[in-house]
């Protein structure tokens, strides 16, 4: 395992006062990988992460960094190899945004913390990585957390570390910020052979960005592995112990539970068409019918959450006469149709759509104006 992975536990153990939380942890990591904690909040994701830092001891088992344990290297020798950023906030005082980062310098500049030219210019590439250069002169304690996010990471960076421990580093950031900063350490796992280790609460994010994933439940690391592996359908309510909506392991969509009762609206939807109107009428507490769907349509997802009733067709096959029943059928009992569609975009297998369409318009239930059997696509902002 030395030979192979740049960090790995065998057996770790952790807790507090001598009280296991998680016990037996192994997890592993190879340069240039990022690895992300994910599970419930309390679960134990930052008392791992403080553990693997030595900021709190391991009630048992091994952590190794470099083929060394680390309890075998000084705190100086350690803070040359890995940089942390917490969740903790930091308000110094008096100090500018370029002081702060210059910090990540100290395992280097002796002990009277005097910075020499290379000192300052790994200060300034640091800043430079994550486009803060022209708040150098900045008062630290005057920006925005999610600038003050920014600035720690290029602390960290300043560090030169060959590992980055993360504690839910995008809490206090805008969507912006987010993808601006996971963007930069994906850049610099990439570029610079930086290994990452993090916890996170956005699981689309983790999915997308994490080479391993490590999802903390009850007094254990319950899956370890990459993100396809570990997201499988219906593992991720049970991690969190969902009580009401759902998740989608393939997509990352969350949606709020759907509204029960008989449908009294059906939606002709597809192409990602239909999404915001199944969200619009659920938040109006209407419980609706869509269809006909392929079950790989971009809305599928969305409309088995929640939808009342959902008339579904297999992948790349024409529509069934006996679908295209189902669906009539169910449009009979609905007081309203509402079509999002463009009938012009359906492709070969969309004569049963364009049926459809046309039985909705027969009956009188299509709502709106300007609705055409081969034409028909709504505005999901106007009233239905």
């Amino acid at each position: 395992m030395k030979d192979t992975f740049y960090f790995y536990t065998e057996g770790l153990t952790v807790g507090y006062h001598g009280v296991p939380l998680i016990k037996n942890i192994k997890i592993s990591v190879k340069r240039g990988e990022i690895l992300t904690l994910i599970g419930p909040n309390g679960a134990g994701k930052t008392t791992i992460l403080k553990s693997i830092i030595k900021q709190l001891a391991p009630l048992g088992g091994l952590v190794c960094l470099d083929g060394r344990p680390v309890d075998e290297m000084t705190a100086r020798e350690l803070s040359t190899r890995l940089s942390v950023v917490l969740t903790d906030r930091v308000r110094p005082e008096l100090m500018t945004c370029e002081d702060v980062v210059a910090t990540g310098r100290h395992p280097y500049t002796g002990r009277f913390g005097i910075l020499s030219a290379h000192d300052r210019q790994v200060v300034k590439e640091s800043m430079e990585l994550v486009n803060i250069s022209e708040m150098a002169d900045r008062d630290f304690t005057k920006i925005s957390d999610g600038q003050r996010q920014r600035v720690m990471l290029a602390r960290a960076i300043c560090q030169e570390p060959d590992i980055i421990v993360l504690d839910e580093p995008t809490s206090f950031l805008d969507i912006r910020y987010k993808l601006e900063f996971l963007s930069i350490i994906q850049k610099m796992s990439r570029t610079r052979n930086l290994s990452v280790i993090m916890s996170l609460h956005e699981l689309d994010l983790a999915g997308r960005i994490s080479d391993k994933i490590v999802c903390i439940r009850g007094d254990r690391a319950d899956r370890f592995g990459p993100p396809e592996e570990v997201f499988t359908p219906g593992y991720i309510p049970q991690l969190y112990q969902m009580t009401t909506g759902s998740y989608d392991e393939l997509t990352g969509n969350l949606e709020l539970a759907p509204i029960e009762g008989r449908p009294e609206v059906f939606v002709i939807a597809g192409n990602g068409s239909g999404t915001a109107v199944f969200r619009r009428l659920q938040r109006e507490g209407v419980p609706f019918a869509t269809g006909i769907l392929w079950e790989n349509d971009l809305d599928y997802p969305s409309a088995k959450a929640l939808a009342a009733q959902v008339v579904a067709e297999r992948p790349f096959c024409a529509i069934r006469p006996e679908v295209l029943r189902q669906a009539k059928e169910l449009m009979d009992s609905c007081r309203e149709v509402i079509i999002t569609l463009d009938m012009e975009a359906v492709g070969e297998f969309g004569e049963g759509l364009r049926e459809l369409c046309a039985y909705a318009v027969e009956l009188g239930k299509v709502r709106g104006k300007g609705c055409h059997p081969l034409s028909c696509k709504h505005d999901v902002n106007s009233d239905f």
